[in-house]
This record gives C-alpha cells, sequence and structure tokens, in this order.
C-alpha cells in the first residue's frame, strides 16, 4: 500500500481542500452590503453594493448604485489582507526574549529560548494564544492566515492520542474568532544539513512522511465549506532531507496538485553557509534545482539570496514570504525587494512570531527596510507616479492568496467576502481618501483607523471590537499567567 493510499483510508474517506470548519457557528443569513467608496480591480469606486451568498462568497459588484435594500457600512472598503506565516503560540513569547548577553545574540540564541518557552504549553493554551492572536490580527485589517504548524506533539515528543489534537485547537481558534485559515502541517526529521539526528528540544515538532501526510488527509476530511485550506509545509531543508521532501510532495500533490506548500528558506546566513558545505549550492538554489516549485509554493523569508536566486524565485511564480517585523526583531538581514520587483516576481506578507501583529505595520517595515539599504525613498513605488501603500497592498494581496491557496484578496464574484473597512473620521485618515487614505493607513502613526471587519460576509469586528474579545483576553490573560509561573528563564545564555 502506497503512503497515500494508507493516510487515505485512516481518514476514512477522500481529502478534501480548500473548505471551511464550521464548528458550532450559527449560520447567518446574507443580505448585501453597501459601500460609498470601495477599491476594486479596476481602482477605487463609489456607491458600491457587493452581494454575498450564503455560503460567504461575493455574488456581485455594482458600481454607482443605490443602498435600498442593502446594509449601509459607512468608510472606506478595501479587500481583507492575507497573512502568509503564522506561528501561533509564539504570540505569548513577544517581548520575553529582549535581553541583552555578554556573548551576544542572535536568531540561534532566541531559538533556544523559543524551545525552552515551548516546553510550558499544552492543547488549551495553544488555543487561548491562537485565539487572542487572530482577534488582534482581525482588529488590524488581516482576516486569513497561513498557519505554519509545527508544534505537534506532547511534551515528551510522543504524539497525542489524537495526533492532530494541537492543530485542531488551531482550527477551533479559528472558528470562535471567524478567522479564515491555511492550516500547514509541517514536517521536521532533523537538526540540520545532512540528516543530522534532532536534538532533545526539537521532539515536539517530529513527525515522519506517512505521519504528516496523514495529519493532512485527516484535517482535509475534517473541514466542510469555504473558510479552510489545507496544504503541507517543509520546516526547512536543514530539518527535511531530499528524499523525506521528495516523498511528502509526491504524496501530498497526489492528494491535491494546487495543494500550497510552504518552507523557511535561506533566512540566516549561517543557513546559507551550511548548505553551501552540505550541497555546494545556495539553499534557494537548491530547492528550485532539485523540487518542483511552482505558482503554489511559499519560500519563507528568503532573506539571503543572490541576483540569480531572485530571477528564479520570479520565474518559477513562487511567492516570497516576508515577515519584516520579526525579521528585523531577530536581526535576520533585509530582502531584495527592489530586485525581485524588477523581475516581476510575487512576495506577500506574514507576522511569522507575531511581535508586530497588523499589515500596516508591517507594509511600513518592508518599505523602511528597503530606504535605510538603498538610501532612497518610496522604494516599492519605483519611479511611478503611484502611492507606495496601494503598491505594497496590491502585492501582498495578490501574492496573500495565492500563498494562501484561497479566492480571497480582491473584491470580485467568486471571491471570498473578505472586507476591510477603514474609518475616513479616523485622526489617522482625516481628509484622506482613495490612495491617499492608504498611505495614511501604512505610513502614518501606529493607531488603526480600521474600523470594521468582514469575513465570509459575516461582521466580526464592529466599530473596531471582536465581539468576543472579552472573553477570548480573559483566557489568555489567564493562560499566560500559568506559563509565567511555569516557564523557565528565558533570558539566560544558551550559547
Amino acid at each position: 500500500m502506497t503512503v497515500v493510499q494508507c493516510q487515505i483510508d485512516r481518514a476514512q474517506g477522500p481529502p478534501s481542500f480548500d473548505v471551511g470548519f464550521v464548528g458550532n457557528l450559527h449560520s447567518m443569513t446574507m443580505s448585501d452590503l453597501f459601500f460609498d467608496s470601495a477599491l476594486l480591480p479596476t481602482g477605487w469606486a463609489h456607491d458600491v453594493r457587493i452581494g454575498v451568498d450564503a455560503g460567504g462568497w461575493i455574488s456581485s459588484v455594482d458600481r454607482e448604485t443605490t443602498p435600498r435594500g442593502a446594509r449601509h457600512i459607512p468608510g472606506l472598503a478595501v479587500p481583507g489582507v492575507p497573512n502568509v506565516h503564522s506561528h501561533a503560540f509564539q504570540r505569548a513569547m513577544a517581548g520575553l526574549t529582549e535581553r541583552g548577553s555578554p556573548m551576544g545574540d542572535s536568531f540561534w540564541s532566541w531559538r533556544q529560548r523559543m524551545y525552552a518557552f515551548l516546553r510550558t504549553l499544552d492543547p488549551p493554551a495553544v488555543e487561548a494564544i491562537a485565539a487572542q492572536l487572530f482577534v488582534e490580527l482581525l482588529r488590524r485589517g488581516f482576516t486569513s492566515v497561513a498557519e505554519f504548524h509545527y508544534l505537534r506533539n506532547d511534551r515528551d515528543g510522543a504524539p497525542y492520542a489524537d495526533p492532530v489534537e494541537m492543530a485542531r485547537r488551531v482550527l477551533q481558534a479559528a472558528t470562535e474568532t471567524r478567522m479564515g485559515l491555511t492550516i500547514l502541517p509541517t514536517l521536521y526529521m532533523s537538526s540540520d544539513f545532512g540528516g543530522a539526528a534532532p536534538t532533545r528540544e526539537q521532539r515536539r515538532f517530529l513527525s515522519t512522511v506517512e505521519g504528516l501526510i496523514g495529519d493532512i488527509a485527516v484535517l482535509g476530511a475534517g473541514a466542510s465549506a469555504g473558510t479552510v485550506r489545507v496544504g503541507l509545509a517543509l520546516h526547512s531543508l536543514r530539518a527535511v532531507s531530499p528524499e523525506s521532501l521528495a516523498i511528502a510532495i509526491e504524496a501530498a500533490r497526489a492528494m491535491d496538485p494546487t495543494l500550497p506548500i510552504h518552507i523557511h528558506v535561506a533566512e540566516q546566513e549561517r543557513e546559507v553557509e551550511r548548505c553551501l558545505e552540505w550541497s555546494g549550492a545556495r539553499p534557494v538554489a537548491w530547492l528550485l534545482d532539485h523540487a518542483p516549485v511552482d505558482e503554489h509554493w511559499c519560500l519563507v523569508h528568503a532573506t539571503h539570496v543572490d541576483t540569480s536566486e531572485v530571477q528564479g524565485l520570479a520565474t518559477s511564480g513562487a511567492v516570497v514570504g516576508l515577515c519584516p517585523t520579526t525579521e528585523a526583531n531577530l536581526g535576520d538581514g533585509v530582502f531584495p525587494l527592489d530586485l525581485l520587483q524588477e523581475h516581476r516576481g510575487r512576495w506577500a506578507i506574514g507576522t511569522d512570531s507575531h511581535v508586530g501583529r497588523g499589515p500596516a505595520g508591517e507594509l511600513r517595515m518592508l518599505e523602511y527596510g528597503q530606504r535605510l539599504m538603498s538610501r532612497t525613498r518610496n522604494v516599492a513605488a519605483g519611479p511611478h507616479h503611484r502611492s507606495t501603500a496601494r503598491t505594497l497592498l496590491n502585492a501582498a494581496w495578490s501574492g496573500g492568496a495565492a500563498a494562501c491557496g484561497r479566492r480571497i484578496g480582491s473584491l470580485v464574484p467568486g471571491a471570498r467576502a473578505d472586507i476591510v473597512v477603514l474609518d475616513p473620521d479616523h485622526e489617522t485618515l482625516a481628509g484622506r481618501d482613495g490612495d491617499d487614505a492608504l498611505d495614511a493607513w501604512v505610513f502614518s502613526g501606529d493607531d488603526t483607523p480600521v474600523r470594521h471587519v468582514f469575513t465570509g460576509g459575516h461582521q466580526v469586528v464592529v466599530d473596531g471590537r471582536h465581539p468576543a474579545e472579552d472573553r477570548i483576553r480573559q483566557r489568555y490573560t489567564a493562560v499566560v499567567r500559568e506559563l509565567s509561573d511555569e516557564a523557565p528563564q528565558l533570558a539566560i545564555d544558551f550559547e
């Protein structure tokens, strides 16, 4: 019996993808939404009616119409922003690793502190943290998350009785908050290039290829309508051997040829050096030469790339998943965005470790990093007379939809009705409209002008608040306090 056949049997039925996870939410009757101003693919339009069907999909978009019979939503409507890279549990770590060390500090020492932190986490804690994170992301304008899910096993490294227990907790958090989700069970098998044995600290991440494909099959079979997509993550080239990488991709693609595939790559210079020692090639170059990288892939970070690798990325159609605030926090480096844009490559944004939790902050950090490197301004806009924020958002919407493997990021019939409404009366946007309002949103301070948010046509943020945020915050606060009592001191030297 093949890997694929074995794991489909385990799921007791064929896996399904691009489907929703409804849980115990009550269905709601959809009605047309009317916006004074909305950003459509053709540009800004006034008096826009958006029809939403019972499944949460946009059924129609009409311009220059009237609000009669529709629900009038004041403000500037734009597509919800996809977040293409998240490790939800790390939300509770934010701020805990900001201590200096006489031995120096780097991504690698941060990673040891992360290992120490996750020793304290159990499934209820992960669910509480994820729900709090999703509320915060929604309130700032993210409406979909790609969860790069590698915290799989119990504290001793043994699988839970239900191997996808942790993934189900993330799914439940998404259901409770109505966050769109791409869940990416993650293959993690070794500690370094060449198949080095995993360390004791990594035992919570480990899986066989068969087990990982089984996770994908089970999660896919359990989903049902439009809010969840199941994909595959390969943690990194150092954590997955070439043989296992090839088998996992073949098995997953046999289940769904358009399945999203994500991988961390070239985040750190040390990773590039070790890959060169192991294979004679740089990480992105090796991946492009040895894996079927195409438009369904997302290469996360890809910070340290040369010109030929950037050209190869652009040609492949893959999306580069950039997480500017986390990359700055970890001291990773700055991705050559101008070079990717020159070759018409695709990219999107994520929040990764969640030291930043809004699309405006991530896009601002991305642009400012480019400005510091080039000592010029409006790098993303380039020589064209166009809005920098609009340029950045256009890339984040289209690249994010591709990386999440979902019909999102655009206000068109057939897309998910994920809509963010900016408040034109907010002090950040006062006197601004159209692209000027987008520039103010991204580049004018940290206060968010996001007033209302819809996912799948359901309003999940009302006047800046999520209806469940008090209950979710209370649960999160209790969990974090308990973790603080249990957690070892993170701000110590590990190297």
